[in-house]
């Protein structure tokens, strides 16, 4: 979900079943110590009349407990449409935790913002697409749409996110280095070998008003809210689905969002996919209203994203 971290990889399907297995969710970021949380609710039938959602206190702007995070007003419309209420089982642990600390174990029901086709869980039919987006001062005229435009190797700093496909193409470009010590200052120097780190979207913005940084890459969800409140004029620009990584293999930069449920509920998934077809209009509204550029839906999966 964009919740969750929206890292990509580029080994597809392996590498991310890898990095959310409860063993290599440690050793991904090579750690023993970040042991999972207990979950903050016992795990109990499920009541017909409310949606349980596995949701993160504080992973803004996509939930946050006061219920003002994209991800949760979607789960609230989601809920509504189904003649459920919502029901919120928070989490305080980042979001990426939560199919393996909250859903597995049957302490909630759904996920909501899961890349489409995830490996770990039974994934709804899409209700958006987006994609990994370009941020940089309007004056600036960085009209840059590609990571193949040879203007990135002349840019000062640019932010990424740890894990990124932003990362990947980085070192491709032979930029990272020179960009190391910048990212790593942007999350005070806390490593994210050794524990789970990630640089907050609103200082990844924050760093492109400020002249900090050239330009920013992030998912655009996660971006989008404060982009958007930004009193400095920003261009945004989806990023081209062009990318390859260093073997010419295909390295995404759009995704296709998901509601998640365990792989055995199917008839709470058929009950989802349903309600999304009605709840479209209202889902599409709150991601416009929120600033997040939307795309058609994909036939096919091209890849996911942490």
């Amino acid at each position: 979900m964009s919740a969750q971290s929206r890292f990509s990889t580029a080994a597809g399907f392996a590498a991310l079943a890898l990095l959310w297995s409860g063993a290599a969710s440690a050793a991904s970021f090579g750690s023993s110590g970040d042991q999972p949380a207990a979950p903050s609710a016992a795990a109990a039938p499920a009541d017909p009349t409310k949606l349980r959602v596995c949701a993160a206190k504080n992973q803004p702007p996509l939930s946050l407990e006061d219920g003002s995070g994209l991800e949760n007003r979607i789960a609230v419309v989601l809920a509504e449409t189904m003649k459920r209420k919502a029901e919120f089982v928070w989490s305080e642990r980042p979001a990426i935790y939560l199919v393996r600390d909250f859903l597995d174990k049957k302490v909630c029901d759904v996920v909501i913002g899961l890349d489409t086709g995830d490996p770990r869980v039974a994934t709804s039919k899409p209700y958006y697409r987006t994609g990994y987006v370009f941020i940089s001062r309007a004056n600036r005229n960085l009209d840059i749409k590609s990571w193949s435009d040879p203007r990135l190797k002349k840019l000062g700093h640019i932010v990424v996110s740890f894990g990124s496909p932003g990362e990947a193409l980085l070192k491709q470009l032979g930029r990272y280095d020179d960009n190391m010590n910048y990212l790593y200052s942007l999350v005070n120097f806390r490593s994210p070998r050794n524990q789970y780190t990630q640089i907050d979207p609103v200082r990844m913005v924050g760093e492109v008003v400020s002249g900090g940084a050239d330009i920013a890459v992030g998912f655009a969800p996660d971006v989008a809210r404060y982009v958007k409140a930004s009193s400095t004029p920003l261009r945004v620009t989806l990023i081209e689905d062009d990318a390859l990584n260093g073997r010419g293999e295909k390295l995404p930069q759009r995704f296709d969002q998901s509601v998640a449920v365990r792989r055995d509920d199917k008839a709470l998934l058929a009950e989802i996919d349903a309600a999304l077809v009605k709840a479209k209009a209202r889902i599409e509204d709150l991601l416009k209203a929120e600033g997040v550029p939307l795309l058609p839906a994909a036939t096919k999966s091209a890849g996911l994203k942490n």
